[in-house]
């Protein structure tokens, strides 16, 4: 036996034998599959929780109305009309302190769209008006019959 037979010596012994072409061409597209399938995943559970909300309110507008007041216009959106929604509005002061924040019950009605216009009394000189957020769970106290 000499070394270049492949025995414990020599050349095969020194580098191992390549392989084919034909498993790395597996591995790869396994590889990529897999990417491709988390992806979907991903893209899957993204979409369920922050694309197109049951409930969202957006912010049309706000008005000043005094040293302490300032009236916030907004627009609210829900999948299903016959359902109450609760918003929040804030007031701001000029160095972006929050002076102001009310929650306000849209009731249930016959529209997907809705425009509101709330007035929020203020601890200081109110520079803007805007809406924080919108959603479908109502708090016991902000009912039809308690809300002001």
């Amino acid at each position: 036996m000499n070394a270049s037979d492949g025995g414990a010596y020599g050349p095969r012994a020194t580098y191992p034998t390549e392989r084919s072409p034909m498993s790395r061409r597996r591995w790869f597209a396994a590889l990529t599959a897999g990417v491709i399938v988390a992806g979907v995943i991903v893209a899957a559970i993204g979409f369920t929780k922050f694309g197109n909300p049951e409930v969202s309110g957006e912010g049309t507008g706000y008005f000043i109305t005094g040293p302490d007041t300032v009236d916030v216009q907004f627009t609210v959106n829900r999948a299903d009309p016959a359902k109450p929604v609760a918003c929040v509005v804030r007031a701001r002061a000029k160095d972006g302190s929050e002076i102001g924040r009310r929650e306000v019950l849209v009731p249930a009605g016959q529209a997907t769209r809705v425009g509101v216009r709330t007035t929020l009394h203020t601890a200081g000189r109110p520079v803007t008006g805007e809406v924080f957020g919108c959603g479908g769970t109502v708090p016991p106290y902000l009912t039809s019959g308690n809300a002001k």
